[in-house]
């Protein structure tokens, strides 16, 4: 939920923020979900209601921006920004987190603990971190919650892996899609390059002849198709790196995990690219290793 917010006039001047998502959560949460602590401390049994200090967590992003260059624990924000309400206090800054989707940068974030919270929050989450199979223990998580609240409704469990997948079907379809006409891109430029030089081979069969006859040996003639292969597919290449830098910014927003220019992926490619051009070479360039000088130089 998005929450609006005062800073503290005593860190500068007094700030609105309305940009951070807010969530409530228990002790032992950011350990489950694996969520890191930056500096500070997290929640524990001691931040109960009636506490003399209301502690509040944030992200890395929301200290970044808030507070550039100066340390965040002890400053003070009111949540809610509503007049008389107590201040929070700072105590720890956690990692960033993408809460809807692995595509959608980090939304600042401020925790608060369920126990001091002055209204009911729904809906509610439970969060069990297990070893081995997490969905065989679905039967178990539903019998420890209503063993507390026997009426208390059960919308949905699942894993957290089954959130991620289906968070990321619509991404998924259009990769799907994009590998697809990747596919069919490289399977075209094979055979273009094929083409080319077998179209090659067969319209230079009669100076091939001649270069054997004059002493041309099998691995040059070899050379001569395969060195107009590489230079399709160094003109290929190139032009390929341009397209994919220029449309990279685009293409950034259904990437996870790999930078736009990360140089290991553009590498790869290059490589399969470089070995389909190999095997599109070999058969042109095996005709040409194999003409026979008598054959080609006999009248018509």
């Amino acid at each position: 939920m998005k929450t609006g917010m005062i800073v503290d006039p005593g860190a500068g001047p007094a700030l609105a923020d309305a940009s951070a998502l807010r969530y409530l959560v228990t002790p032992g949460y950011f350990e489950t979900m694996g969520i890191p602590l930056r500096r500070g401390r997290l929640f524990d049994d001691h931040d109960v209601a009636g506490a003399a200090v209301r502690p509040l967590i944030v992200s890395e992003s929301f200290a970044r921006r808030v507070y550039p260059g100066q340390d965040p624990i002890g400053r003070r924000i009111r949540v809610g920004g509503l007049p008389g309400r107590p201040w929070d206090v700072i105590v720890g800054v956690v990692g960033n987190v993408k809460q809807a989707s692995l595509g959608v940068s980090e939304t600042d974030a401020v925790y608060g603990t369920t126990a001091q919270w002055l209204w009911t929050e729904t809906p509610l989450w439970l969060v069990v971190r297990a070893r081995g199979d997490a969905a065989a223990l679905t039967a178990a998580v539903r019998n420890a919650v209503w063993s507390v609240d026997k009426d208390q409704p059960l919308v949905r469990v699942t894993t957290m892996d089954a959130l991620v997948t289906a968070s990321e079907s619509r991404r998924r379809f259009v990769m799907i899609v994009f590998e697809a006409f990747a596919i069919a891109a490289l399977m075209l430029a094979a055979i273009g390059i094929y083409g080319v030089l077998a179209g090659t081979v067969i319209e230079r069969w009669r100076e091939i002849g001649v270069r054997s006859a004059l002493g041309a040996s099998r691995q040059q003639n070899v050379g001569l198709v395969v060195g107009q292969g590489l230079t399709l597919f160094g003109v290929g290449a190139v032009t390929g790196l341009l397209g994919a830098v220029a449309a990279s910014r685009t293409l950034s927003t259904l990437l996870f995990g790999v930078t736009r220019l990360d140089p290991v992926t553009y590498g790869a490619v290059i490589l399969l690219l470089a070995a389909v051009s190999a095997v599109a070479c070999w058969i042109p360039a095996s005709r040409a290793a194999g003409v026979d000088p008598s054959i080609t130089l006999r009248p018509e």
